[in-house]
């Protein structure tokens, strides 16, 4: 029998950032309203502080510490946070881990600018797109990820968290190639996939006595509680939604390797496509890596035969597979990074900012995945493929919001699986690759898998 999980009560000061806050803002957190700024808060405060974690149903997470609370406290020399039952693994003797201490401050730092600053300031519409970039922008650079005055060195690393043990060391090999030739990692800043590159990398940087290594985290709250940011995240933003952490990948990296991974790992390489297949986007020097041990070989043809049924042989031309070799896959990175360079150079465009890049509206908008909604996608071939790309992410962003997410567990559970329609070819592309993710245990990190969707051709 499982022993109950230990809790502790501790006060905690600013460890990173956000030192002092305005009242108007303390006054904002210490609504203790379910649906205000206090419920989201204590939610993604709840899942850093549970780094480590066994799980990834959020719901799992909420009802073991059901009695967690955090309050704001405001003093003479600045904010501290007051926690009663916190998951015990945050702590080391009593005392917090400076890196957890760090991600928890990070959170309270995101939260509190995009409420005052960006929903709540009209000059932003969050309906056009040029403002949804800029927000991003303003996000990140608040967050201070932003460096200037360095050329192209930051990959973005994308995976699954629910990887076995050699895909896992694959991917930490691969980050150890990436560090030994300087080059610095981007994940999702989860377990699994997300993990091992940055820790790779952390390792090839101590080899080269690189001391400024850059592991960089972009989540956000849905998502937060079932992947909880790793202990080697040295840098973490918390986005408003998945779209706009999606896209503050592509903005702030300068090349995407992706390692095994599940629906949400489909989700971010259909999204990514749905970018570089756009007409604005021809020859944009923006690389992709697609690779694995010897073992994922067979899951590697499986994306590879489903981009091509449903987006074509033209859609496959924009990324690489290499399987079995992290020196390859590094030295392929490394390289492409002088392209970068050159057509950001001669666009006159920033290093730290992709802001030449299109990403058309349909891909910025948040995508609310109901049963409504998902009956609703477009999966047919009379729409160009960037198109195609885009609906077949939105669908993909479903059945994730169906497998970990807490309001899209609830959904499922309330009216029954999400029923995705489209063509009988595109349907059926859906379901031989959803079937082989099942059957290879990529949807979840534990227990039994029952699907929250049903695909109609």
């Amino acid at each position: 029998m499982n022993s109950a999980p230990s809790k502790l009560s501790a006060s905690v000061r600013p460890e990173g950032s956000l030192e002092v806050l305005s009242q108007l803002e303390v006054n904002a957190l210490l609504d203790t309203n379910a649906h205000g700024l206090y419920g989201l808060f204590r939610r993604c405060a709840l899942a850093v502080l549970n780094c480590g974690s066994e799980t990834d149903d959020a719901r799992e997470i909420f009802e073991t510490y059901r009695d967690f609370g955090i309050h704001l406290m405001q003093t003479n020399r600045g904010i501290k946070l007051r926690l009663e039952n916190a998951p015990g693994s945050a702590f080391v003797d009593a005392k917090m881990i400076r890196g957890i201490q760090e991600h928890l401050f990070a959170v309270l730092r995101d939260i509190i600018y995009v409420h005052n600053e960006i929903q709540h300031d009209p000059v932003y519409d969050l309906n056009d797109s040029s403002h949804i970039t800029s927000t991003v922008f303003h996000i990140l650079r608040n967050a201070r990820v932003l460096h200037t005055g360095m050329d192209p060195n930051l990959v973005v690393c994308w995976g699954g968290h629910s990887i076995g043990r050699k895909e896992y060391d694959y991917s930490k090999e691969v980050g150890y190639e990436l560090g030994l030739r300087g080059l610095n990692v981007c994940t999702g800043c989860g377990p699994g996939a997300m993990k091992g590159p940055m820790k790779g990398a952390a390792i090839g940087h101590a080899k080269q006595r690189i001391s400024s290594g850059r592991y960089l985290g972009i989540t956000e709250p849905g998502i937060i509680a079932s992947e909880p940011p790793n202990p080697i995240v040295n840098e973490l933003v918390i986005m408003p939604d998945i779209e706009k952490r999606l896209e503050a990948f592509v903005r702030v990296g300068h090349g995407v390797i992706i390692f095994p991974g599940g629906a949400g790992t489909m989700e971010e390489l259909l999204y990514l496509l749905g970018i570089l297949m756009h007409p604005e986007n021809t020859d944009h020097a923006f690389p992709l890596i697609l690779t694995g041990p010897i073992e994922g070989a067979e899951y590697f043809e499986e994306i590879d035969r489903f981009i091509g049924a449903t987006l074509g042989t033209d859609a496959q031309k924009y990324y690489q597979v290499i399987i079995d070799d992290p020196a390859a896959v590094a030295l392929a990175m490394g390289n492409a990074m002088e392209s970068v360079r050159a057509y950001r150079y001669e666009g006159n465009d920033a290093f730290y900012f992709n802001w030449r890049l299109f990403i058309e509206s349909g891909l910025q908008q948040p995508f609310k995945p109901s049963h409504e909604a998902m009956a609703a996608l477009k999966l047919n071939h009379q729409q160009d493929g960037h198109d195609m790309a885009a609906n077949l992410r939105r669908a993909f962003s479903g059945i994730v919001a169906g497998n970990v997410k807490e309001d899209g567990i609830h959904a499922v559970e309330q009216y029954g699986p999400f029923v995705i329609h489209g063509e009988q070819g595109i349907v059926a592309a859906m379901d031989n690759l959803l079937i082989s993710f099942a059957e290879q245990n990529r949807m979840k990190l534990q227990g039994d898998y029952s699907p929250c969707y049903q695909l109609k051709g």
